[in-house]
Formats: structure tokens, sequence, C-alpha cells
């Protein structure tokens, strides 16, 4: 598991950056426009993550401002692997 987490923060990264290009130097004009409006998006998914995160990692983990950037960027695969954390917390406190 920890490799197609670590996989999946790689796309994710490689993503991001295609999409800060696009900002810095367009595309063609319908790839550009495409990628602007996948960036709005995935912006505000990985904002709605971070909220998640917060709600349900809170109280279980201590959180920095590290922790939230992690989950902005990488998104889901972030949130996988702090809940590995959390459920091998668990497992040593059995």
């Amino acid at each position: 598991m920890p490799l197609l987490i670590n996989l999946g923060k790689a796309i994710t990264l490689v993503a991001w950056m295609m999409m800060a290009y696009n900002l810095a130097v367009p595309f063609e004009d319908g790839i550009a426009i495409m990628l602007n409006i996948v960036l709005v998006i995935t912006g505000l998914m990985h904002c709605f993550q971070v909220a998640i995160f917060h709600t349900m990692f809170n109280n279980l983990l201590p959180l920095t401002k590290k922790d939230y950037l992690q989950v902005f960027l990488f998104g889901v695969f972030s949130l996988l692997s702090y809940r590995q954390q959390v459920l091998k917390m668990e497992a040593q406190e059995q």
C-alpha cells in the first residue's frame, strides 16, 4: 500500500506541475482552457479534502501546517497515509 500511495503522490505532483506550467506558459488554446478548468476543480476538491482531514484527524493526531499542506497538495493519497498512521496507533493501543 505505501508504494501505491507514493506513486499516487508522484502522479499528483506531476499534474500540479503541468497545471502550474500552463499558467506561466499556456499550451495550445483548447488544452490551456481545459487545464485551467481542471486546476480550479482540483484546487476546490483539495480544499474540501483539507476540511475532511481536519474534521477526521484533528482529535487523533497532532497536526501541523505541513500536514495540511501535504493534504492540499496530494489529496486522497495523503489522507490514506494519515489513515494508516491512525490505524497503527489504534493497533498498538490494543
